[in-house]
Parts: C-alpha cells; sequence; structure tokens
C-alpha cells in the first residue's frame, strides 16, 4: 500500500457491474481494493498469504455462498474483520452472519457514505486494539484460575485443554477475564466486536440478541471441555461477569434463563444459514 491508502480491502461479488463500481468508488476514497467474482479465489489468495484490512462479501455467489466462505475464513484461522454486502434484507440473514463472525451487516441499498462510515468504525476499532496492546507492556499471557490466554497469538486454554475461540471470541474472554467479578453490559460487549459509537438496528437494545449469540457460543465451546464450566455468569438484564463459576449444574439452570431470550433467534439464525 501507498501512504496515502487508507487501507486495503478484499470485495468479493459475483455481480460485474456492483463490484467494478463499488471498488472505483472505494479507490476514490483511498482505499487499496482486490476484487473477486467467487469465493474460491478469495480463499486462495488467502490461502497464499494474501491479506487485507476488511473483506466486503456479498451472500449469494455461485457454488459457494457468502455465509460459507466466512466460515471457511473462520476454520483457516482468517480474522480478517468481515462486512456483508447484500441485496438480504431480512433480519434473519443479518443476525446469522453476525452469529457466524461477521462484524457488520450492510444493504447493498444503502449509500456508499453508510459503508464507508461502516469501515471506518471497524478499522478505528482495530487501530485502537492494537494501540491498547502496545500500551499494555510485555505480558504475553493471562491466567486466571483454569483460563489461559495468550495474548500474543490470541488462543485460549482451560484445564490446560485448547479452546477454539475465534478473534472475536477471544477478545471477549480477554475483556470479561481481566475483569474478574465484575459487570461487563451487553453495551461495551457489543462495542468491542464493533466499535464504539456503532447504532444497533431493531431499537434501542437491538444489539442484545447478537451479544447472547457470542456469549451461548463462547459457553458451549468452553463445555465441550469442561461440562461443569460456568464462569461466564448472567446479570440479567443488564450483561455478563466473569466470576468464580461455583454451584456447577446450577449456575447452568441460570444461564439457559437468559439463552431462553435467545432461542427464537438462534433458531432464524440456523434456519438462514442452512439457506
Amino acid at each position: 500500500m501507498t501512504e496515502t491508502t487508507i487501507a486495503r480491502v478484499a470485495l468479493v461479488d459475483d455481480d460485474d457491474l456492483f463490484r467494478e463500481s463499488l471498488s472505483l468508488n472505494l479507490g476514490d476514497e483511498g482505499y487499496e481494493v482486490i476484487t473477486f467474482d467467487r469465493g474460491e479465489p478469495a480463499l486462495d489468495f488467502f490461502a497464499a498469504g494474501g491479506s487485507v484490512d476488511v473483506v466486503l462479501l456479498d451472500w449469494r455467489m455461485p457454488k459457494m455462498d457468502g455465509i460459507d466462505v466466512l466460515r471457511q475464513m473462520r476454520a483457516r484461522g482468517i480474522d480478517a474483520p468481515v462486512i456483508f454486502l447484500t441485496v438480504l434484507s431480512d433480519q434473519i440473514y443479518e443476525e446469522a452472519a453476525l452469529a457466524g463472525g461477521a462484524l457488520d451487516f450492510v444493504e447493498k441499498s444503502r449509500s456508499l457514505s453508510i459503508l464507508l462510515k461502516r469501515m471506518r468504525l471497524i478499522l478505528d476499532g482495530i487501530k485502537g486494539g492494537a494501540e491498547e496492546a502496545e500500551g499494555a507492556g510485555p505480558q504475553t499471557v493471562h491466567t486466571l484460575g483454569e483460563l489461559e490466554l495468550r495474548l500474543d497469538n490470541s488462543r485460549a486454554f482451560w484445564m490446560g485443554k485448547r479452546i477454539d475461540l475465534t478473534l472475536t471470541e477471544f477478545n471477549i474472554v480477554k475483556l470479561m477475564s481481566t475483569r474478574p467479578e465484575e459487570d461487563v453490559s451487553y453495551r461495551e460487549i457489543y462495542d468491542l466486536v464493533h466499535g464504539k459509537g456503532f447504532m444497533a438496528g431493531y431499537g434501542p437494545s437491538g444489539y442484545r440478541a447478537n451479544v447472547r449469540a457470542f456469549i451461548k457460543r463462547i459457553r458451549q465451546k468452553f463445555r465441550a471441555v469442561d461440562a461443569g464450566f460456568g464462569c461466564i455468569e448472567n446479570y440479567p438484564g443488564f450483561g455478563y461477569r466473569w466470576g468464580k463459576g461455583e454451584g456447577g449444574a446450577a449456575q447452568m439452570r441460570d444461564d439457559s434463563r437468559d439463552d431462553d431470550a435467545a432461542t427464537a433467534e438462534d433458531a432464524l439464525i440456523d434456519g438462514a444459514a442452512a439457506d
């Protein structure tokens, strides 16, 4: 990239005209854009060592749709932030995208200025996180009870066993576990994922379903290693905390009360992903 380039962007979309138009517009705004007409060549690019600052990903594409491309990226350890850019406007698709690890979901009908603002929020959030890490000193491992977080490579372990967290999930665990017994709000967790100032849709509390989906999946991954895991405790109506995990099954029953509120959303998410 040149000194005047804001960031490098991968645009994955099978619509030739849309891809060409958007890449030119982004180029005019100072972005370096690499385009792909399908998911497979984009994955090949990453497999060959290519890297970008953000990925703009279409949902409906031949052979491999966008949600499958995202799954493949995360399965291969590619943690580049993803924004879905699609004509699909139903909330179930947005929930599926965010639950799958995307950081944002923007309809193609929105103006270029909206997309640029969303991209800037994500890029500023990444930059801010890197600066915070640099100022934190040489510490590379955070331990709390049976939890071990390796901060240099974003790897998590519980009772000595690897927990396969995405980068976003790792950062959520890090946020809570570095502030044990302290209540962390839904909004703070959401800001960690999307960047501060991001405006969630679907009402003033529309972000809560997204946070619940993240927490539920993190719990499931820990419980796959330790069935009695219960350190992520609920604060009903407010958020979560990293506790001592005492109470075992009783704490899991408490968790289910909060998870029940997301059951309908999860059913829609699974259905959308299957489509």
